[in-house]
């Protein structure tokens, strides 16, 4: 296949200045949860360079909220790779550590709590630190939609059947966390954003790009490690079968798709001050929301830069 796999953002690529701080920090969180660790080999894990992540899509952060930005990502893949063995093609049982998971979110540690829901306790401990009974009710919900997707995820591997686009999307919105993400483009910049605001129109077909386009771009490149383990939830694949295409021609399309997503975003902020016209929003309240349009953006900037980077999608 092509190697051109980029896309074109007209945004600038920031960094935060905490890298090695919370680099070492993640080390030292994964060394406490070292069986959750184990999913992956160190020396591999080491190439996926996951506080770099934090530092590039959580620019403005401080030091120890990137710290927790790097635990949350680390968190998210080694959950999400467990499911690359056996275990991900058992429904049954993918279910029950996820309904566990769930649990946490509303006040339970299960008894004789295995590694991963330590590490997932911790990580909501701190997650929800100061943030309003609002901010944490919307977390939860999102966290839940992500456990929730994986047991529908372990039957589709089952099945090995292609999904239509329309279901692959509503699974994919669950299993890439976006909106868990995006919560936290608040919680590590200490803000909240009022619900009228973060409901209009304009923000959430924002978000809703913002999140839809890594996933594109993502199942681009993992396509070569997916496809031959049985992963169905994949857009190549669904464009294969639409299109009666090969991989290479379907990867193009999938990617030109993502960028006409990139393209309505870019217009689609154009129009966030007129938004706050209308809402009669007052300065402060403005800049709440401009911060939090921001953070999204700088979020999916330095993810698709990240994804180009990483060893985490090379195959062999």
């Amino acid at each position: 296949m092509s190697d051109d796999t980029s896309l074109t953002l007209p945004f600038p690529l920031r960094r935060s200045r905490h890298h090695a701080h919370a680099a070492d920090r993640h080390r030292t969180w994964l060394d406490r949860h070292r069986e959750l660790a184990d999913v992956t080999d160190e020396a591999a894990y080491g190439h996926w360079e996951v506080a770099e992540l934090a530092a590039l899509g959580y620019p403005a952060a401080g030091p120890d909220e990137l710290a927790l930005a790097a635990d949350l990502l680390g968190f998210y893949f080694l959950f999400d790779d467990q499911f690359d063995t056996a275990l991900g093609r058992r429904p049954t049982e993918v279910a029950r550590i996820c309904d566990r998971l769930t649990d946490i979110l509303h006040g339970a540690l299960p008894d004789a709590s295995s590694a991963v829901e330590r590490a997932f306790a911790d990580l909501w401990r701190r997650s929800t630190a100061g943030m309003p009974g609002r901010w944490r009710a919307r977390a939860a919900t999102n966290w839940e939609w992500y456990f929730a997707s994986h047991p529908a995820e372990a039957a589709g591997r089952l099945a090995g059947r292609i999904p239509d686009r329309e279901g692959y999307l509503i699974l994919r919105r669950g299993t890439a966390a976006m909106e868990t993400i995006f919560d936290m483009v608040e919680r590590l910049g200490g803000f909240t954003v009022p619900p009228s605001t973060y409901h209009h129109p304009v923000l959430r077909q924002i978000r809703q790009l913002a999140a839809d386009i890594p996933s594109f771009s993502n199942d681009v490149r993992s396509y070569p490690l997916e496809a031959p383990r049985g992963d169905v939830y994949n857009l190549v694949m669904i464009v294969q079968r639409e299109r009666d295409c090969p991989p290479e021609e379907a990867c193009a399309i999938v990617l030109t798709e993502a960028q006409h997503m990139v393209d309505r975003y870019t217009r689609l902020l154009t129009e966030l001050p007129c938004a706050y016209r209308e809402l009669e929003l007052d300065e402060e309240q403005s800049r709440t929301a401009q911060q939090y349009a921001d953070g999204i953006t700088a979020w999916l900037t330095g993810y698709l830069y990240w994804e180009r980077r990483t060893g985490r999608y090379r195959a062999g």
